[in-house]
């Protein structure tokens, strides 16, 4: 294994990063969107521009980039992936989240048409939606679900022909949408509140 250094944040260093992997790796089939940042809000008060930006650059713009960037190489090969990351709360948003769940929502959105777009190449686009996981990007919340049993539970989900890699857990809240979905959305954030 070994690694590279990519500040996703950074149109020139997925550029570069992207032309570093495809003349060290010819044979790299397989890109992984999986960074994201994830910062609470203060749902009643202002959104802090800063903690906007990176949080749209990195979880939306970032993975849209990485794509574009490596998109004609996978095409060539016989068997290629794009793997997206998103959230449950793509479907089901969080106020003290607003943004993170608005860019998952977003990242969603993309896969889709990624994938139709993709449909008659070589690429198959995958989309892994998790739900609250015990990581550090929620500081170990005792309530999610424990790492390990995410990452069993999903690679036997990858072992399908599926294009939503979902864990049991995760598939209430990615059936939620629709013309009642804000009830769900509500009763979650009034659990969350604590109301």
């Amino acid at each position: 294994m070994s690694a590279i250094e990519l500040n996703i944040q950074d149109p020139a260093s997925v550029n570069s990063v992207a032309q570093q992997l495809m003349k060290e790796y010819p044979d790299l089939n397989v890109l992984f969107n999986n960074a994201g940042i994830y910062t609470p809000e203060d749902p009643t008060g202002l959104v802090d521009e800063d903690i906007l930006v990176q949080t749209v650059t990195t979880n939306l713009l970032g993975p849209i980039r990485m794509a574009a960037a490596l998109q004609e190489h996978l095409k060539s090969k016989n068997e290629a992936y794009i793997i997206n990351t998103t959230s449950i709360l793509g479907f089901v948003p969080v106020a003290q989240g607003a943004v993170y769940s608005a860019t998952k929502a977003a990242l969603h959105s993309y896969t889709l048409t990624q994938r139709y777009i993709l449909n008659d190449t070589s690429v198959k686009v995958l989309e892994i939606a998790p739900p609250l996981v015990q990581t550090q990007m929620i500081n170990y919340d005792p309530n999610a679900m424990p790492l390990t049993a995410f990452i069993e539970e999903t690679m036997k989900v990858l072992g399908t022909d599926t294009n939503e890699v979902l864990v049991e857990s995760a598939k209430m809240y990615r059936n939620n949408p629709g013309p009642n979905e804000s009830v769900l959305v509500n009763q979650v954030n009034d659990m969350l509140s604590g109301q």
